[in-house]
């Protein structure tokens, strides 16, 4: 079954506009489905097959001419030979056709570098992750309860297909472990290395103690935070900065870590089903990931820059999330609840009071089924969350 991705109408509009696009995003993401689904008479060639990477690394040249094509062509994971996108842009000069080469990758780090280096004003980057609330809902597959969504994830092999939440998880690990955290950086004690996802698993939706994390996995800061880039360069972990403009001193600095996917952070925390998370202690903090994680999947379907923050004082207000549109600033609280008080409204009520913000737009999600309209702002339900930018945009 093919879902359609709402990106689909910017990727096309790309490959009329530049010679080369990239699709970029977590393994299992669903890059290579679109790409050959779109681009359906392009030449597929995946370079995740090591006897066609030999060839694309002993003669770059004759490895790209030796696909003959009206098309083009489509090279899957091109982070397995980044050194053939300077060898793409001399074609590209010299052929100046529109989308002919779609690259897809599934590490940020090696592909953004490659790009930055030999792409530049060639190449347009689609950032595809896991599939939205709105995707899942327009394919008629979104579950009933929040909690069947945060635990089952967004990946769309488990949409698509019949397949164990627990075996994808377990695979994808694996294999995220053995080949992409060894091509970005040689980790030599992977076991450790994976001690330290699922401990950052258990701090999804909050404020990065790098000393802390340290403590509880035997490694300094500096390991710290290189082992927390190479979890942003391979889409597996993201961080909503605090929002801190005009606000002077006296406020939290530190960014918020949170997972792509909810449905990994359950796995990794070792969690069997979702009736465990209806009281479960991470069960607010999933939840919060996984709207937030939404709305930046959003932004990247829109092919927006994520204007995506949180705000918190020294006293204690907090307001989880503000969105940037870049004309004004939209205050968002994320409840676990599925009923609503009055009480959802009050961080938002202060920040509103403390910034003189006038336009007094600002939203509480839910995990109930209803939206309703409070004299404070509007609540909105998980399941209708999918168009929120749309409608404040």
């Amino acid at each position: 079954m093919y879902i359609k991705r709402a990106i689909t109408p910017q990727l096309k509009e790309a490959a009329q506009e530049y010679g080369v696009v990239a699709i970029l995003g977590p393994r299992q993401a669903g890059k290579t489905t679109l790409a050959r689904h779109v681009f359906s008479q392009h030449k597929y060639i995946s370079l995740e097959d090591y006897d066609v990477r030999a060839l694309a690394h002993a003669d770059p040249r004759s490895f790209l001419n030796d696909y003959p094509t009206d098309h083009g062509i489509i090279l899957d994971e091109i982070q397995h030979a980044p050194h053939l996108l300077s060898y793409i842009q001399t074609m590209v000069d010299e052929e100046k056709k529109k989308g002919f080469f779609i690259v897809t990758g599934s590490q940020n780090f090696l592909v953004s570098q490659s790009i930055t280096q030999t792409l530049a004003g060639r190449i347009a980057i689609i950032t595809l992750l896991p599939l939205s609330i709105a995707e899942i809902g327009d394919a008629g597959l979104l579950p009933e309860k929040i909690e069947t969504a945060v635990f089952t994830g967004s990946y769309p092999a488990l949409y698509a297909e019949e397949i164990s939440v627990k075996r994808l998880y377990q695979g994808y690990t694996a294999t995220y472990l053995e080949r992409d955290v060894r091509q970005i950086k040689n980790i030599t004690d992977l076991m450790l290395f994976k001690k330290f996802i699922s401990l950052c698993a258990g701090r999804t939706g909050q404020t990065i103690n790098y000393s802390s994390l340290g403590n509880d996995c035997g490694i300094d800061d500096k390991t710290v935070k290189a082992w927390l880039s190479i979890l942003e360069a391979s889409y597996v972990v993201f961080f909503l900065q605090p929002y801190y403009k005009n606000f002077g001193k006296q406020l939290t600095k530190s960014p918020k870590l949170y997972f792509i996917d909810t449905g990994l952070v359950c796995s990794l925390l070792r969690i069997k089903s979702a009736d465990e998370l209806i009281d479960h202690s991470m069960r607010g903090p999933l939840i919060e990931t996984f709207i937030i994680a939404d709305l930046l999947k959003q932004h990247y379907n829109l092919e927006l820059v994520p204007g995506l923050y949180f705000w918190r004082d020294h006293s204690g207000h907090e307001v989880d999330c503000l969105i940037d549109t870049g004309s004004k600033l939209v205050p968002v609280e994320i409840k676990s609840s599925k009923t609503v008080i009055p009480s959802y409204f009050s961080a938002i009520e202060t920040w509103q009071g403390i910034t003189k913000n006038e336009k007094k737009e600002a939203y509480v999600i839910y995990s109930g089924s209803d939206d309703q309209n409070w004299p404070f702002g509007k609540v909105v339900s998980w399941q209708s969350v999918g168009t929120l930018l749309k409608k404040i945009s």
